[in-house]
């Protein structure tokens, strides 16, 4: 028997079987369906992730008070390690290859600007900011160049912020209390949107020292530093290690290159995919059961054909491939319904909620889709041998 005849044998026996291959295929279009869906809202959130973290580059090194590899707690919580200092920035810009260092200091406080006042995030940091963390400035100027003994009472606006304390006037040059303490506004930044829920453009940016004072803090929360493309991460993490330690004495901080936080986020939501991919499996199980009763029922109520096809011929082999057959076109029929209702899914899910990002990874489809088949093959193999060990004169005889 040709190939094209054994497909044609499998569809028409589907087709002849139209509510019961319905409900069967339903069966398994709901679990790719289901793959497809969970995988497309998983791969977009790792998408979204992984942007999120990469807006600000790729050649970053962040340097964090306390060793927490060994204590499990940041030192600069529990305060019993060596503060990370300014002085400490300004030792890691000799460092060949570095293009930036900027002392981060975080905090949240009032912000008022004549009879407006809102409360929100301030940021302490240097001149470097906008070319470490690039963004840029819309008007105006960013905060000069460090001056940790006596730094001046300048502010720059985020965008949203400027906006709601000055509506569409000019900012520049005009008086804001932050804090409690005045400062002169000298620049208002582009918008630059949200980072894991922190609207950037929802603060203020002040200098690092002030920021120090403002928060009564003896310890930088961060420091980051901005590589050329041409330097090694490993290289330049290792020569801030070495001059920190001299400086603290012993290794009380911990270094994370972004390539390390970027790999370790990937993998994360891998395993997040992987495990919402696993619940929608649960779906084609199912779908194999039902696979594998309709493919048994099949066989018992096709046992005159099954012996009139052994006395025209046809071999046990021959007689296995062809309802292995109909169960594979079953399950591969099934299997694309459920890619069209899955990724019709995944658009109508990200239209609805537009901050809810879907993306629907041809891998996963591909890989949907051969499980579809995969699971007919299984379901398909035991009915197939009952119905290829079936005595042709005894199958003739059977009403």
């Amino acid at each position: 028997m040709r190939l094209t005849d054994s497909f044609q044998f499998a569809l028409s026996a589907v087709i002849n079987q139209r509510s019961r291959s319905t409900l069967t295929a339903i069966g398994i279009a709901v679990g790719i369906a289901s793959v497809v869906l969970l995988t497309a809202i998983g791969e977009g959130v790792h998408r979204f992730v992984l942007t999120e973290f990469s807006q600000f580059g790729t050649n970053l090194i962040g340097i964090a008070p306390g060793k927490t590899s060994t204590t499990g707690m940041s030192g600069g919580v529990i305060s019993n390690v060596r503060p990370l200092s300014l002085d400490d920035a300004v030792a890691l810009k000799r460092i060949p290859n570095v293009t930036g260092v900027v002392p981060v200091v975080q905090g949240n406080a009032a912000v008022e600007a004549g009879k407006r006042s809102r409360r929100t995030m301030v940021i302490g940091a240097n001149n470097d900011a906008p070319k470490v963390w690039q963004f840029s400035v819309a008007v105006g100027q960013f905060l000069p160049p460090d001056d940790n003994d006596s730094p001046r009472a300048f502010a720059v606006l985020g965008t949203k912020l400027r906006n709601e304390l000055f509506g569409r006037a000019n900012p520049l040059g005009e008086i804001v209390r932050i804090g409690g303490d005045r400062y002169r506004v000298i620049g208002v930044m582009e918008p630059k949107g949200q980072l894991l829920g922190f609207d950037l453009d929802d603060a203020v940016y002040i200098p690092a020292a002030r920021a120090l004072e403002m928060f009564n803090r003896d310890s930088l929360m961060e420091i980051d530093l901005l590589y050329s493309a041409n330097g090694s991460p490993e290289r330049i993490a290792e020569q801030a290690r070495k001059i920190l330690t001299e400086r603290h004495g012993l290794e009380d901080f911990t270094i994370v290159t972004q390539e390390e936080m970027l790999a370790t986020l990937s993998d994360i939501l891998n395993i997040l995919t992987l495990a919402v991919m696993a619940l929608g499996g649960i779906s084609l199980f199912v779908g194999g059961v039902g696979i594998l009763t309709i493919t048994t029922i099949s066989v018992q109520e096709r046992t005159n054909e099954v012996g009139l096809l052994r006395a025209l011929g046809a071999g046990q082999r021959q007689i296995m491939f062809l309802f292995l057959g109909e169960a594979t076109t079953l399950a591969a029929i099934g299997g694309c319904i459920g890619l069209v209702i899955g990724a019709g899914g995944a658009w109508l899910i990200h239209w609805a909620i537009p901050a809810l990002p879907t993306h629907v990874s041809l891998y996963y489809v591909l890989l949907a889709e051969a499980m579809a088949i995969i699971i007919g093959v299984i379901a398909g193999v035991a009915p197939a041998r009952q119905a290829a060990k079936l005595n042709p004169v005894d199958a003739l005889r059977a009403e």
